[in-house]
């Protein structure tokens, strides 16, 4: 696999987390409002991916939420740097009836693909698909704080732990 590939995994990878955590945030909103309500605004924080070939490298991450229709609805900016590389991920989201779906995409590789998954009050399942990517995440919240393990077995990726705080 070359280098770009291994580049192009990886920003899937972590834009899949990303976009989780926009979608599993949402569960402990007030019932008044929608879903992403609580997510407005900006996030940071990082995180550490595992390589299946015993490398690991960190990440710093900058989040923006933008919520709309009520909060059933959002878009996200995402841009991560490691030593290695920096990127610029967006996605838009929305949610009907517990079940979430969106799309992501990645500006500067021209890559992306599609999201879907369920939340189930504190814990989110969900899948993130691209051309040349698939991984599961599970999520928990707890608070301000944001924790997503993604685990992407038939790639290059091992695992993926990202914590965001507002």
């Amino acid at each position: 696999m070359t280098s770009r590939d291994r580049y192009r995994r990886i920003c899937a990878f972590i834009f899949g987390a990303m976009a989780s955590i926009i979608v599993f945030a949402a569960a402990p909103a007030n019932a008044q409002s929608g879903p992403f309500s609580a997510l407005a605004g900006s996030w940071g924080g990082g995180g550490k991916i595992d390589f299946s070939d015993g490398s690991s490298e960190r990440l710093r991450c900058r989040a923006t939420y933008a919520v709309a229709g009520g909060g059933s609805s959002a878009q996200l900016t995402l841009r991560c740097a490691s030593d290695s590389y920096n990127f610029t991920l967006t996605s838009n989201v929305t949610s009907q009836g517990g079940a979430v779906s969106g799309t992501w995409s990645e500006s500067n590789r021209g890559i992306g693909g599609t999201l879907s998954g369920r939340t189930n009050g504190t814990t989110m399942q969900l899948q993130v698909l691209g051309a040349a990517f698939a991984a599961g995440l599970s999520l928990t919240v707890s608070g301000n704080r944001q924790i997503v393990q993604i685990s992407a077995p038939a790639s290059q990726i091992k695992l993926a732990t990202i914590t965001l705080t507002k």
